[in-house]
């Protein structure tokens, strides 16, 4: 018996993985807001004083979506050229992160606000709607991390030491006061990082003038140290976005130019 049209992987994969289609588009469109409306439900649930028939409304409507998803990935599963590499890559796992919670839900109460990592998906509407060019500048932006990336490991490697070292210092001075919250370095650690970080929250402080003092220079260190590490990578990025082309390839997309080119064909970058 022949199958019916929708049925068939190459018309499942013309619509669950093609957003040039006409149909796949308007799929693609539908989940972005079918996971919009999940997300919202999320955040009203938790919401105090809801009444009863409301709540039940909301956990009918997310039994709904969670279908939706369900059936989607399965068709994405069934219908992809490789399943297996479909369900072990990036996009394949963010899928199936998308339907997982309500089900860890029976044995992990907790595990429903893991929906918020459905969120991830909206990364999709790059494809949907064409935005490239905003891909290209992530990929940018990521080869310029991920040249800074020793730099900026030896960078926290010093900013470690340094926060076990003044912990220890601070420490010494505050230990046997009396009052003081400063009762093991593991505390003081706890301290060091919030105060460098000059993130202070005013749980622990010093009650010895020797402490302020200390204090007061952590503060003053942590806003030089804060700009570091995005200095490192501005200048990455700066290399890389001004970066003359390699092996023929623009420097922006990657994609091939001739020697005489002033212009990218494909992104429009200068050359």
């Amino acid at each position: 018996m022949k199958k019916p049209s929708w049925l068939r992987k190459e018309y499942l994969r013309d619509i669950v993985f093609n957003a040039d289609t006409p149909i796949g588009h308007r799929i693609d469109i539908a989940i972005i807001i079918a996971i919009s409306i999940s997300l919202i439900i999320m955040f009203v649930e938790t919401l105090q004083g809801l009444h009863p028939v409301v709540k039940l409304v909301l956990e009918v409507l997310e039994m709904l979506l969670t279908l939706v998803f369900t059936i989607e990935y399965a068709a994405r599963l069934y219908s992809a050229e490789r399943p297996h590499s479909y369900a072990f890559s990036l996009w394949g796992v963010i899928d199936l992160i998308a339907v997982l919670p309500p089900y860890l839900t029976i044995v992990l109460p907790g595990a429903r606000y893991m929906l918020m990592l459905r969120s991830i998906r909206f990364l999709r509407i790059f494809r949907i709607f064409r935005l490239f060019s905003f891909i290209d500048e992530g990929h940018m932006l990521l080869r310029a991390i991920g040249r800074s990336f020793r730099k900026i490991a030896v960078y926290f490697l010093f900013v470690f030491v340094l926060v076990l070292c003044l912990a220890t210092l601070m420490y010494m001075i505050e230990s046997g006061e009396p009052d003081s919250a400063f009762t093991d370095i593991g505390t003081s650690i706890y301290w060091a990082v919030t105060t460098l970080s000059t993130v202070g929250y005013g749980d622990i402080t010093p009650v010895t003038f020797g402490g302020r003092m200390l204090s007061a220079f952590i503060m003053l260190l942590g806003y030089t140290l804060i700009a570091v590490p995005g200095g490192i990578v501005t200048a990455s990025f700066i290399n890389e976005t001004n970066a003359p082309v390699r092996d023929g390839r623009c420097p922006r997309c990657g994609s091939k130019v001739r020697k005489n080119d002033r212009f990218c064909s494909q992104c429009g970058e200068k050359l």
